[in-house]
């Protein structure tokens, strides 16, 4: 494999793209009320990889002389030298027409409302140096995706709009909370450069407390949703698991603190957007 695809890989984290595509899939899944048409489908896929594949660039760039001071982050690929801070503008900016584009494939009114969604996934990257809401910005960027991909579908806001926004709600709730949770590890570090992180601010307490109350309440929403979509017991079993696993990831970080980080983030929370979709695939071909 070429080096610099591999690198380039590394540098927007691919394999995370777990976190949002099934979310977004399931705004598609609802629109249908089943299995969307092909076509649809791909273009969604990769319209939602373009978008992402962006935003993370975008924050590389942004980001790579804060990344050098710390520890964690200092062999990113920016930092390193392995890319070069042109080639990663370069890809930004190829990863955001091609979101643009796919989005007006799918639908005109997709295509016009790429551009302020595209402005929202890049502003990310400004917000976490000037607010504390930083943490439900990313949490918002990524809530987009259900509503974005229902209208893809859907080809107009005709029908039932409001649910992919209950689902986009608590999509953004729980990014916020593994967010909250991921920072902990940040603490001493965004201390030193001033960045705005609730961790560094108010503490690990609060800030699991913080995490807590946006996991149940990411929960609520997404079990008010599969109520207004008539879903039954598959889709419940499935939230129940969406909660075990929000609660071990919770229980991880507590008990073992920002050593755990890691594990709550990568192997616990990577199951939630994929078990949540699977159960409501599950229930309405059932």
């Amino acid at each position: 494999m070429n080096s610099s695809f591999r690198n380039t890989l590394r540098m927007i984290k691919f394999e995370h793209s777990v976190f949002a595509l099934p979310f977004a899939l399931s705004g598609a899944v609802i629109a249908a009320n089943g299995m969307p048409p092909l076509v649809d489908l791909v273009l969604l896929v990769l319209a939602a990889v373009f978008a992402r594949s962006a935003a993370m660039a975008y924050n590389r760039v942004h980001d790579r002389h804060h990344d050098a001071s710390n520890e964690r982050t200092a062999n990113r690929e920016l930092v390193v030298g392995t890319l070069s801070v042109r080639y990663a503008i370069s890809f930004t900016l190829f990863c955001s027409f091609a979101f643009i584009g796919i989005a007006f494939l799918l639908a005109p009114i997709c295509g016009w409302l790429s551009l302020p969604c595209l402005m929202v996934l890049l502003g990310y990257s400004h917000l976490k140096r000037y607010s504390y809401l930083c943490h439900l910005g990313l949490g918002i960027a990524l809530g987009l995706a259900p509503a974005g991909a229902w209208l893809a579908v859907n080809k107009s806001f005709d029908g039932d709009w409001q649910l992919p926004l209950i689902i986009g709600a608590g999509v953004s709730l729980w990014v916020a909370g593994f967010d909250l949770l991921y920072a902990i590890q940040d603490i001493e570090h965004d201390l030193q450069q001033g960045t705005f992180s609730i961790p560094a601010r108010f503490g690990t307490t609060a800030t699991k407390c913080v995490a807590m109350v946006c996991f149940i309440s990411a929960v609520v929403l997404w079990g008010n949703g599969n109520q207004q979509l008539g879903l039954g017991s598959i889709s419940m079993l499935g939230l129940a698991l969406v909660a075990a696993l929000l609660a071990a990831e919770l229980f991880l970080v507590h008990h073992y603190g920002k050593e755990k980080v890691p594990m709550a983030f990568f192997k616990v929370n990577a199951w939630v957007p994929m078990v949540y979709f699977l159960s409501l695939v599950a229930d309405i071909n059932y």
